[in-house]
């Protein structure tokens, strides 16, 4: 039985993640080492049920996250003229920040949680994971989130039509760039944090940082969302905004979509160049 079990824990490991996050990390030695970068592309991980595994695991994360969300937004607007009667814009921020906070913990472990293309774009910077695999959970995450707007459409299709649809668009009252800086500003905010939580060397030093990493990725989404819901209902999510803009397809969800890939990818890059050259000064350190 032993000589089994270590088959299937090697089979499971040989291609996982170099920085797991949430409970993944609790095995981590307490003697840090710099986690080894991981190659530009690794053709041998897609044979493995790992490599799969995690890409189902981000799909049906995506899939539950626009779901829960996309709903809770949807009973906001339909109650618009009785703010009272619904939990407002404080609801929807704890919505996607409770949500993100549950599915990072529920997933870490499997895929490293990133349930979003800019997490996962600030990760290959940072060569924690494959240029393979990061394209591998950038379509995942999108069909997904595609899925779990459309479910929502199914349930409501006059309510979901009536009231946006969830998609993201730059408000009135605010340009293109105001949209574009918050986009930028939102997702560094995020995936600073992301880094932060998740660092190696943090872990190796305080034991509970592992444990806790969901809780503070998922408070950053809750602020995030909190001042920047009024400008463009807060993307900081590609897919995120692509599943909502795919379902709802009308034309003002398209005008400014861009905003909501190149806002949460210039965000994510700059994220992952301050943590990893500034805080962490990783290419200024020597190579045995």
């Amino acid at each position: 039985m032993e000589g089994k079990e270590e088959d299937v824990r090697l089979g499971a490991n040989k291609f996982s993640e170099r920085q797991p996050i949430g409970t993944a990390a609790q095995c981590q030695d307490k003697d840090y080492t710099e986690p080894p970068a991981a190659p530009l592309f690794e053709p041998e991980e897609i044979k493995s049920w790992s490599f799969w595994r995690a890409g189902i695991a981000e799909f049906m994360a995506t899939f539950l996250f626009l779901y829960i969300t996309i709903l809770t937004v949807m009973g906001v607007n339909r109650s618009s003229k009785n703010l009272c009667a619904t939990v407002g814009i404080q609801g929807i921020a704890w919505a996607f920040g409770g949500m993100i906070f549950a599915l990072v913990y529920c997933t870490a472990g499997i895929s490293g949680g990133h349930i979003n293309p800019a997490v996962t774009f600030g990760m290959l910077l940072a060569r924690k994971l494959s240029l393979t695999r990061a394209l591998f959970y950038m379509v995942m995450q999108c069909l997904g989130a595609i899925c779990g707007a459309g479910v929502v459409k199914g349930y409501q299709r006059t309510l979901y039509e009536t009231n946006g649809g969830g998609a993201n668009v730059v408000n009135p009252g605010y340009t293109k760039g105001d949209g574009l800086g918050a986009e930028i500003v939102g997702t560094f905010v995020l995936v600073y944090t992301v880094f932060s939580a998740t660092d190696a060397k943090r872990s190796a030093r305080d034991s509970h940082v592992p444990i806790l990493a969901p809780l503070p990725i998922g408070f950053a989404v809750f602020l995030v969302h909190l001042a920047t819901i009024p400008i463009t209902g807060t993307g900081i999510n590609p897919a995120r905004s692509l599943g909502a803009a795919i379902i709802y397809n009308k034309a003002h969800a398209w005008h400014d979509h861009w905003i909501f890939w190149v806002g949460p990818f210039v965000g994510a890059g700059l994220a992952a160049l301050y943590h990893q050259i500034v805080i962490r000064a990783i290419p200024f350190k020597s190579r045995p």
